[in-house]
């Protein structure tokens, strides 16, 4: 291959796309340009580029959704090509057309092809024309809350409303009562409003147990359009994908090259060129009545598994990013899907900021130890580095595990291990569910849905905090507090032993406390109760079994769990009480975030659940609703306002009976 394509290429992203991409410069030999906000100046990509620009501050839309900002880093470092990764502008049309405009390569597909496949609705409409089966649903665009409405109710419950620009679950809402479609789609337009800029929605048929399959394609600019085989992408949480891979079992080799062919089609009708995905929805019990979902006129996140699992004649692997600089600088693909073939099979788990424990809701912090399994059959792309700052403003995903192997129940196992490899303390992550996820009897047998994981989730969550987390929280504190020998003389009353006047020393009492729970005390014998603590460890024997943790700080971590044990004063929290804390009446923050929506003031009533405010979190809202009917005596943020975890929002003072509902009156007799 040509290292002298192109000698330089601004990645117009950040976080492990934009390292991702650099690698592959890196090995081509071309010079890479990041770009970051404020909130991004120490990011690993910043540091892996040859060069890194500034381009605005943490916002987005002051700085990696900036065309003009982004462009003029381009001409400032004369880069001749701009890869868009996934996310911000990677399917904006406008930016891919002011790229051409501007005299640079715009690495995908030309600003018509996004802009018609971009419209899920004019997509829709296209593949159609062109043989491609369609999922049953709205037509036109533009459709007003009524006329979706109407098409819902036509279309039969359940239905999903999606933006028409958007992409990646941003938006989607499955409905299934129709009383419900109002409040539903104008919620659904105010986050497409905010994730696209464009809050167009249609209507699709929900498919109940649905299996959702994706096919890889490449094009070049001389007319040649192949597969790459498929993906298997039915294991998602709310509408997002949480673990992929390929080939996908569900598919026979009829059905496979059935779906490939319905995917060049669809590619060639809108004249693509570069990587593209294109998504089908498929009914688990016929997989040959597959129907398009949409296409994504970029990378996709889980690429990894078609690059380990394709080969071209006698070699397997292939990197897309390498094939999506070959066919921007105008090379012909060498090979015909008669080449194309498959080995063995690999599967990736997205590691995300996010407390399953929770509900899945977004954290944050500062990464205070990090492990990530690499080499041999396992694959790790990740943005993150150790005392990196996960903050709220961005995509959750921080990384992305990928396993190879033989064959399917290998590669599941390997991945299984990896992730229990996994160590991000700091930050609470989501690696140990996928651990359990992976380990589950139907993805096992790879008997999936897109509905298993939101049906199955609280099985995969662990009973409460184990015995030995606790145990290893006391030992850690309780060797801090041990003294150093030094030769010295030693206060022995500054030795925690226990010591009693004319006893025998007694266990010390250590009150730990984890977010969300009861606090709890653990009494630890004298010593550190026969515990190893070492810098980065802990072990502890509970019952007989010996059990080993990561630790940073106040973090525990074991098999991609990881906990935030903290101290606790049980004086001061009983003084604070007693001085009036508003205990049941607080509303806090779920995650760290930002207030965009705040529907009461100060002194207005409330029923119980009704919606006081909206906090947003890595393109995520999560409404704050009240926890029963009262009064508001205290809201303490406004619209735009930054707010920590378990930040009191407001103080609702609750009524001994629930006031009447909007509209209803109060009758006297």
């Amino acid at each position: 291959m040509p290292t002298t394509m192109f000698d330089t290429v601004l990645v117009a992203n950040r976080g492990e796309i934009a390292v991702r991409v650099i690698r592959t410069l890196r090995a081509l030999g071309i010079r890479s340009v990041a770009v970051f906000s404020d909130a991004d100046a120490g990011a690993r990509h910043v540091r892996e580029a040859d060069t890194a620009v500034r381009i605005g501050p943490a916002p987005a839309a002051e700085s990696y959704l900036s065309a003009e900002r982004l462009l003029e880093a381009a001409a400032r470092t004369g880069a001749q090509a701009v890869h868009p990764g996934y996310g911000f502008l990677a399917e904006n049309a406008a930016f891919a057309a002011a790229c051409a405009d501007a005299g640079l390569v715009f690495l995908g597909p030309s600003a018509a092809a996004i802009e018609l496949m971009g419209d899920k609705i004019r997509a829709k409409e296209t593949v159609r024309a062109a043989g491609v089966p369609v999922v049953p649903g709205s037509s036109g665009s533009g459709l007003t809350d009524a006329e979706l409405a109407a098409a819902a109710r036509e279309i039969g419950m359940p239905v999903l409303l999606k933006p028409s620009a958007g992409g990646g679950g941003k938006g989607m809402r499955l409905v299934r009562d129709a009383a419900l479609l109002d409040e539903e789609i104008a919620a659904a337009r105010r986050e497409a409003r905010g994730s696209f800029g464009d809050d167009t929605l249609l209507v699709e048929r929900w498919i109940d147990r649905p299996r959702h399959i994706e096919i890889q394609i490449l094009a070049d600019a001389h007319g040649n359009v192949v597969h790459l085989g498929e993906r298997e992408c039915s294991l998602q949480r709310r509408h997002q994908k949480v673990i992929e891979e390929a080939p996908s079992v569900l598919l026979d080799e009829a059905t496979r090259a059935a779906m490939g062919e319905a995917a060049v089609r669809a590619a060639r009708s809108c004249g693509y060129r570069g990587a593209g995905t294109v998504e089908f929805i498929v009914p688990g019990k016929d997989p040959s009545a597959h129907y398009f979902m949409e296409m994504n006129t970029r990378l996709q996140v889980e690429h990894p598994v078609t690059e380990l699992t394709v080969s071209i004649g006698q070699e397997r692997g292939l990197d897309l990013v390498a094939w999506q600089l070959r066919i921007a600088a105008g090379e012909e693909l060498p090979f015909t899907q008669d080449d194309i073939g498959f080995a063995g099979h690999a599967v990736e788990a997205r590691i995300c900021a996010e407390d399953p424990a929770r509900d899945f809701l977004p954290t944050g912090g500062t990464v205070h130890l990090l492990r990530e399994p690499q080499g041999g059959p396992v694959r790790t792309d990740s943005g993150l580095l150790q005392d990196a700052e996960v903050g709220s403003r961005y995509d959750p995903m921080l990384s992305k595990v990928i396993a190879y192997g033989p064959d399917r129940a290998t590669a599941l196992r390997t991945l299984r291990a990896a992730l229990a490899e996994t160590v991000t303390l700091g930050v609470t992550t989501n690696a140990g569910f996928l651990r359990r996820l992976l380990a589950h009897p139907d993805v096992v047998s790879g008997e999936l849905d897109t509905g298993l994981v939101e049906r199955d989730a609280a099985t995969l969550l662990p009973d409460g905090v184990p015995d030995e987390v606790y145990a290893a929280a006391a030992a850690v504190r309780q060797a801090a507090l041990e003294p150093t020998a030094d030769g010295g003389w030693r206060d022995p009353f500054g030795v925690p032993n226990g010591f009693r006047p004319g006893g025998a020393a007694a266990p010390v009492r250590h009150w730990l406390k984890l977010p969300g729970r009861e606090p709890v005390a653990r009494d630890v014998a004298p010593g550190t109760g026969g515990a190893e603590v070492t810098a980065d460890t802990v072990r502890v024997t509970v019952d007989g079994v010996v059990h080993t943790f990561h630790r940073a700080g106040d973090w525990l971590g074991r098999e991609g769990d990881s906990w935030h044990v903290t101290d606790h004063d049980p004086v001061a929290a009983a003084l604070l009480g007693a001085a009036g804390g508003h205990g049941a009446d607080a509303l806090t923050a779920p995650m760290p975030g930002t207030v965009t929506v705040v529907k009461v003031a100060v002194g207005e009533e409330v029923r119980a659940g009704q919606g006081l405010l909206v906090v947003e979190a890595m393109k995520m809202e999560h409404v704050i609703a009240a926890p029963h009917a009262g009064t508001v005596t205290a809201l303490d943020v406004t619209p735009g306002a930054t707010v920590a975890m378990d930040q009191v929002l407001a103080v609702v003072d609750p009524h001994d009976e629930e006031p009447p509902a909007d509209g209803e009156e109060e009758q006297t007799r």
